[in-house]
């Protein structure tokens, strides 16, 4: 089968404080970053044993994994095998970019977020730099909070004109028609994260070819439906997939309305979902080549 699996394993620690994130803010103690790499080797020995399929990998962790030696290996080691067809991780892209030359690069991709106040503005952009230089497949975003505007600005006028820049509406944040046009003008595709998506009842590919695996293996059709289809080590996650609509009243993260059928995204991102490239972004690299 076509596969795409969202691992998130119980790393929790990130390098960075931000006010807005949603995720769990704590120091992973030495016996739970040993649990999280135990995790992750037995995710990827699994991932790398399923030759009969394809498979597409994306690492959502809660806090920041390249800063960690497992997931830059994983990752580099997992791109080589001829049965994936992208491994991608969601990255604060603090850690350093030397790594990347181990990769198989037609596989490996990166979904950066920028995020102003963490970091300084010229050490982002020169490792966006190197990524460009390297021929790393990678998005760029920020939170669209007021206080982030003029630096989403920036960075768009000083990214290379292919990487696509992409705006992520803040949670319980309203934006007025005005406000949502500056940000639209940075971000095409912003209107589809502005509201939350109506999803009650309608077609979505998760559970059928898209599923969600924490570090125990236990599998879920997405993150945010906690109802459990099996176990992926013991296989018994495989009779549970099939179409069926999803239960929430609404999705407002990408990584879920993403999956929608009633929405155009899978055609938008064709040959980049999990790294939220869109095709266009892909097209005006190769033309940039030619």
């Amino acid at each position: 089968m076509d596969l795409t699996v969202l691992y998130r394993g119980p790393l929790a620690s990130c390098d960075y404080d931000c006010p807005y994130c949603p995720f769990a803010k704590r120091r992973d103690s030495p016996a739970q970053l040993r649990s999280d790499r135990e995790s992750l080797e037995r995710f990827a020995r699994w991932a790398g044993a399923q030759h009969e399929d394809r498979l597409s990998l994306l690492f959502t962790p809660w806090g920041e994994g390249l800063v960690r030696s497992w997931y830059r290996r994983t990752l580099a080691e997992l791109s080589h095998l001829p049965h994936i067809g992208r491994v991608a991780i969601q990255t604060n892209l603090s850690c350093r970019t030397d790594w990347l030359a181990e990769a198989d690069l037609n596989t490996l991709a990166l979904w950066c977020t920028y995020h102003p106040g963490q970091t300084p503005y010229d050490r982002f952009l020169s490792k966006c730099a190197e990524l460009a230089e390297r021929g790393v497949r990678f998005s760029v975003g920020v939170v669209g909070l007021p206080g982030h505007l003029e630096s989403a600005r920036r960075l768009r006028a000083d990214l290379p004109a292919h990487v696509y820049l992409w705006i992520n509406a803040a949670e319980g944040y309203g934006y007025e028609d005005a406000e949502a046009d500056e940000w639209t003008a940075l971000d095409p595709l912003f209107p589809y994260s502005r509201h939350p998506h109506a999803s009650a009842g309608l077609p979505c590919r998760t559970g059928e070819s898209v599923i969600s695996v924490d570090g125990a293996g236990t599998v879920r059709r997405c993150h945010f439906v906690r109802a459990e289809l099996g176990n992926l080590y013991d296989g018994s996650y495989r009779t549970a997939l099939r179409p069926r609509p999803c239960p929430l009243a609404v999705c407002d993260c990408h990584i879920g309305y993403v999956h929608l059928e009633t929405l155009p995204l899978y055609d938008v991102f064709a040959g980049g979902v999990l790294e939220r490239v869109p095709a266009a972004a892909v097209r005006a690299v190769r033309h940039s080549a030619q």
